[in-house]
């Protein structure tokens, strides 16, 4: 739908633009886009129609991007699970995550845990903040070595895996910090992988663009990668069912500056992807 925007809105300024120009003032128009000496100059203006150009930045994304008032950071984590081992992997993880969870020896919080339903199938993703930032990680990993029944529980869980991998991230300011909720629910993670130096513009975008969708109390926190693969974003959402999803993000079409926003945002990402995810019982996220 947001491709269809975007090239509906490029047709139609190209159009007017033919349209109202003077006869005398179409040819080196027309010019422009036959010659093929000029072909740097007629990239140069067609990039010009969709991508807007921001004031050079004078500090890290991350320190213009995330809350100030907190130092928490979060590790997301990817595993892809052996398909005949998924509820083995599910029973130990909810056997073992929770004391983690629940101990306050180790600074960090259990924020959710899921199965993908939709989206890559047999995985497990798992969210946990670190209050107090790298050196609580830090000190986690530490403690988490000279605990003997993580580690059995780290061997077990390696013959149940074919690949996993993580992201550490930071939370953007303008998001609401992920709490409990009852359930049910489901979830939903949509990534993007925006173009390299870009993140600024995204964020100044999305600081108007939640208010559109907060109605619902659907979203459940925003975060961009600071460690593993770079320019990435998470935005979680929650909704009752998979038809309130839809009702929810087809309401947001109807709110002015809605389109303005996805107009100017689609052109900052090179892919996307949804996942959308079941809880596990024992995840503070249902």
């Amino acid at each position: 739908m947001a491709a269809r925007v975007l090239h509906a809105r490029g047709a139609a300024w190209v159009g007017g633009l033919l349209r109202r120009a003077p006869p005398c003032s179409l040819l080196p128009v027309l010019r422009r886009f036959t010659s093929s000496n000029s072909r740097p100059r007629e990239d140069s203006w067609l990039k010009s129609l969709f991508v807007r150009k921001v004031d050079p930045r004078k500090d890290a994304h991350s320190n213009l991007l995330a809350k100030k008032e907190t130092s928490s950071l979060y590790k997301l984590q990817f595993h892809n699970v052996k398909p005949e081992c998924l509820e083995a992997y599910n029973k130990i993880c909810q056997e073992v995550l929770p004391k983690i969870h629940e101990d306050k020896h180790y600074p960090c919080t259990l924020v959710g845990t899921w199965n993908t339903w939709y989206g890559e199938q047999d995985q497990a993703v798992h969210l946990w903040r670190y209050e107090g930032g790298y050196p609580a990680l830090t000190e986690v990993m530490n403690k988490l070595r000279e605990n003997q029944a993580f580690v059995e529980f780290r061997k077990a869980r390696s013959n149940m895996l074919l690949s996993r991998k993580n992201q550490l991230l930071l939370e953007f300011s303008f998001w609401n910090e992920p709490v409990p909720r009852s359930g049910p629910n489901i979830y939903e993670l949509r990534s993007y992988q925006l173009r390299p130096g870009t993140m600024i513009e995204w964020g100044n975008y999305w600081a108007r663009a939640i208010r559109f969708r907060q109605d619902g109390n659907e979203a459940v926190g925003g975060f961009f990668s600071q460690i593993g693969q770079l320019y990435m974003v998470h935005h979680l959402w929650a909704y009752k069912d998979l038809q309130t999803r839809e009702d929810i993000r087809n309401a947001a079409w109807h709110k002015h500056g809605w389109e303005e926003l996805v107009y100017y945002t689609v052109p900052l990402i090179q892919e996307m992807e949804s996942r959308i995810m079941i809880p596990l019982k024992t995840s503070p996220l249902q």
